[in-house]
Parts: C-alpha cells; sequence; structure tokens
C-alpha cells in the first residue's frame, strides 16, 4: 500500500519592515547594520544575519567570501555558530535574515541556504524549542516562519546518528 502525505506550513507574510512588532524591528535592525558590513567583494550580493538569544542579547553575523570558494561562509551560519560558541546553553528565540545586492535592488526576502537551513535545525532540535525565522531583502515585504522546520521538512538531526 502506498501512503501519501501532505506537508504544509503557514508563514506570516507582512508589506514592509514597519508592520513588525517592535521586538522584530530591533532584530531586523541589527541584521541590517551586519549586512552593511559584510565581505561579499566576488557576489556582490551582502547578507546580513542577527539572532535574539532567550537571555535578551542580539548576535550578529554577515557573509564572509573568499577567493577560494567555498571558503566563505553564510551570514546566518556566521551568526548561529558565534552564539553556539559564546552563549552554550542559551535559547535562540529568533533570527533575522536580509539581504542587498549591490547590482540590483532586492525587494523580495531571502531565504537560508540548505547549509543554513540545516545549520539552523541543529540548534532548533537541540534546543528542543522553534526559532522564528524572519526574512527580508533590501526593501519590499518580510516573511515570518514559526520554526525553522518548516523551512526544511524531514530535516536530518541526531537521532539519525544513534
Amino acid at each position: 500500500m502506498i501512503n501519501q502525505k501532505k506537508i504544509s506550513f503557514d508563514i506570516t507574510i507582512y508589506d514592509s519592515f514597519n508592520e513588525l512588532k517592535e521586538e522584530d524591528q530591533s532584530l531586523m535592525t541589527a541584521a541590517i547594520q551586519a549586512r552593511q558590513r559584510a565581505y561579499a567583494p566576488y557576489s556582490s550580493f551582502n547578507v546580513g544575519a542577527s539572532i535574539l538569544l532567550d537571555n535578551g542579547k542580539i548576535v550578529e553575523g554577515n557573509n564572509q567570501e573568499n577567493a577560494s570558494y567555498p571558503s566563505g561562509l553564510c551570514a546566518e551560519r556566521v551568526a548561529i555558530f558565534y552564539a553556539g560558541a559564546n552563549y552554550p546553553g542559551v535559547k535562540i528565540k529568533a533570527i533575522a535574515i536580509t539581504a542587498a545586492s549591490l547590482n540590483h535592488e532586492v525587494n523580495e526576502p531571502a531565504a537560508p541556504c540548505g547549509n543554513c537551513r540545516q545549520a539552523i535545525s541543529e540548534y532548533e532540535f537541540k534546543q528542543g524549542e522553534p526559532i522564528k525565522i524572519l526574512m527580508m531583502g533590501e526593501t519590499g515585504s518580510v516573511i515570518e516562519c514559526s520554526s525553522l522546520a518548516d523551512l526544511l521538512p524531514l530535516g536530518f538531526n541526531s537521532t539519525f546518528l544513534n
């Protein structure tokens, strides 16, 4: 017998940054500031990420490129690894991600790449609580997902290794 199951999730779409709650605006502002400090001389595609920890601290990351691809690192992983290294055991409440290009206007939200989804998923699984994801271009709408698991259904985690 063949079983079929549909996997779906809900997202919230805000027309603009101004519609976000104050806490989410602060988090996205930190991501925008991080984006402006990105090192992206090869792609000209700057990404910033900021993470709100359960203790109220916000940590930031941005993409760091390298002439020897793929030696660079995405903003989301820079931020989440920094949080994990400097605040072990502190849960992550939310991550805000924003992207801009030096070559064209990015007015659609930029979602994390597959590697970043897996890295964020690891922390969500480890803490046993969802991590809210906020995604934005440099202008336009903002997408909110209530959990990284929405962006990575059927994700790989440590239970497969036991």
